[in-house]
C-alpha cells in the first residue's frame, strides 16, 4: 500500500469522518488502515441485505458493543443512506464513544436520498488518485501520464494488465454504475457524452455544443455533467474572475479525474503516449496535482484558469488567501519568450500576481523576464504534503 498524506490528517484527529471518492482510489484501504474495532462493507450483497431492510439494525448492535469497540467503518455507506440517522444519534447522545469512519463514492446518491450528512459533527474529505510524492520513488511520468495514478493499477507491475484493468474500469464502472447512478433513460445519449467529455477535457465547457454533438436536450446535459461531478470524476476549474468581465471568457474548464481513465474512454494505445497529447495530457497531470491539494491540504487555496477574448490564457491561477499564482505548462524542454505573453497579460490584470511560473520538462531553474521556469519536479516540491509523508 502506498502511504497516502490524507492518512497523517485521519491520524492527527480524532473527530468521525467521511471519506468520498471515485472507487478504486483507495479509500477503504486507508480507512481500514486505521484498525478499526468493527467494520461493515455495505457493498457485501449479504451486509447490503441485513441493513437496507432495518437500518434500526446498527443501533441495537452498537448498544450491544464492549467498552473495548471504539472506531466502527462502515464502507460505501451511500449505499443505505439511512445509518447516517444511526450515527447522528450516537455522536449527539454520547459524545466520545465512538469514533466513526465512512467511505462513499457518492455524495449525489447520498443528497437524491435526503441523508442526514451531519452538518457540524464530522469532517469531509476527500480522496483522489495517488499524488506523485505519495507514489515518491516509484513515480513515473510516462506511465503517469499513460496509465494515470489509481493505486491498484498504477501498483499492476505488467504494462498488459495494466490497460485491460483501465478498460474494465471505464467500461464497468463509468458507463455502467455512474449511468445507474443518473437514472439514465437515454443510455446511447449518455455514453456518447461521456466519450464527449473525455474528448473535450481540460477545454473550455461548452454546455451547448455538447447537447447537439450528443443529441441530448440542454437540461439533460446538464444533470449529466453534474452527476460526473458529484461522484468526483470530473472537476471544474472556474474561470478567474478578478479580470474585466467584457475581455474575459467566463466559462469553466472540466478535467476528468485521472490521465488513464481518460485514455482508456478514448480508446488510446495504452502502452505509449501519443506524441501530439503529450502537452495535454502532462497539463491534466498538473491539473490534478493542484486539485487534489486545494481541499484536504491547501484550504486556502483555489484553482482558476484565466482566457481572455483577445487569445491571452494561463492554463492555472492559484488563489492561496490574497496572492496569486500563475502556472504556464509545457510539455518541452525549453521555454521562450513567446510563451510568455498570457503571464504578461495575467500581470497586467492585478496587483496580486506574485509569481509567475512555467513548468517544462527541462532539468536546472531558470529565471526569464521575472517568470520562473521550473522543471516539473521542482514545481512539485513547492506544493503542500510533498514533505509531509512519513
Amino acid at each position: 500500500m502506498y502511504p497516502r498524506i490524507l492518512a497523517n490528517v485521519l491520524k492527527s484527529s480524532e473527530r468521525s469522518v467521511l471519506v468520498l471518492g471515485p472507487r478504486q482510489v483507495g479509500k477503504s484501504t486507508l480507512l481500514a488502515s486505521l484498525a478499526p474495532d468493527l467494520s461493515l462493507n455495505l457493498a457485501s450483497p449479504r451486509v447490503f441485505r441485513d441493513f437496507v431492510s432495518y437500518p434500526e439494525r446498527l443501533e441495537s448492535e452498537l448498544r450491544a458493543a464492549s467498552p473495548g469497540v471504539r472506531t466502527v467503518f462502515l464502507d460505501e455507506v451511500q449505499r443505505v443512506p439511512a445509518l447516517l440517522d444511526v450515527v447522528q444519534l450516537f455522536l449527539d447522545e454520547h459524545p466520545g464513544r465512538f469514533r466513526f469512519l465512512l467511505s462513499g463514492s457518492s455524495a449525489r446518491k447520498l443528497k437524491r436520498g435526503q441523508a442526514n450528512l451531519l452538518p457540524g459533527r464530522i469532517h469531509v474529505h476527500q480522496m483522489h488518485p495517488l499524488l506523485a510524492c505519495e507514489l515518491a520513488g516509484d513515480f513515473d511520468l510516462g506511465r503517469a501520464l499513460a496509465h494515470g495514478t489509481l493505486p491498484g493499477i498504477y501498483a499492476e507491475p505488467d504494462d498488459e494488465l495494466r490497460a485491460a484493468d483501465l478498460r474494465s474500469y471505464s467500461d464497468t464502472y463509468l458507463r455502467e454504475e455512474i449511468q445507474a447512478e443518473a437514472l439514465v433513460r437515454n443510455l446511447g445519449g449518455f455514453s456518447r457524452l461521456l466519450d464527449l467529455m473525455a474528448a473535450s477535457s481540460g477545454r473550455i465547457l461548452n454546455v451547448q455544443a455538447m447537447c447537439k454533438q450528443a443529441g441530448l436536450g440542454y437540461e439533460t446535459t446538464r444533470r449529466y455533467i453534474e452527476v460526473l461531478e458529484d461522484t468526483l470524476v470530473m472537476f471544474r476549474v472556474p474561470a478567474w474572475s478578478g479580470s474585466s468581465r467584457a475581455s474575459a471568457v467566463g466559462h469553466p474548464r472540466l478535467f476528468l479525474f485521472d490521465n488513464g481513465v481518460r485514455n482508456a474512454l478514448l480508446r488510446r494505445p495504452l502502452n505509449s503516449i501519443l506524441p501530439d497529447e503529450r502537452g495535454i495530457l502532462l497539463e491534466h497531470f498538473v491539473a490534478g496535482e493542484l486539485h487534489r491539494r486545494t481541499r484536504n491540504l491547501w484550504p486556502e487555496a483555489a484553482l482558476f484558469h484565466y482566457r481572455t477574448r483577445s487569445g491571452a490564457e494561463v492554463d492555472f491561477v492559484l488563489e492561496a488567501g490574497r496572492d496569486l499564482w500563475g502556472i504556464e505548462v509545457k510539455a518541452g524542454h525549453r521555454v521562450t519568450r513567446s510563451m510568455l505573453r498570457g503571464l504578461r497579460s495575467l500581470a497586467s490584470r492585478s496587483d496580486r500576481v506574485k509569481r509567475r511560473i512555467v513548468v517544462f520538462l527541462g532539468e536546472r531553474r531558470q529565471l526569464l523576464d521575472g517568470v520562473e521556469v521550473l522543471p516539473l519536479s521542482d514545481f512539485l516540491a513547492e506544493l503542500p504534503g510533498s514533505h509531509d509523508r512519513r
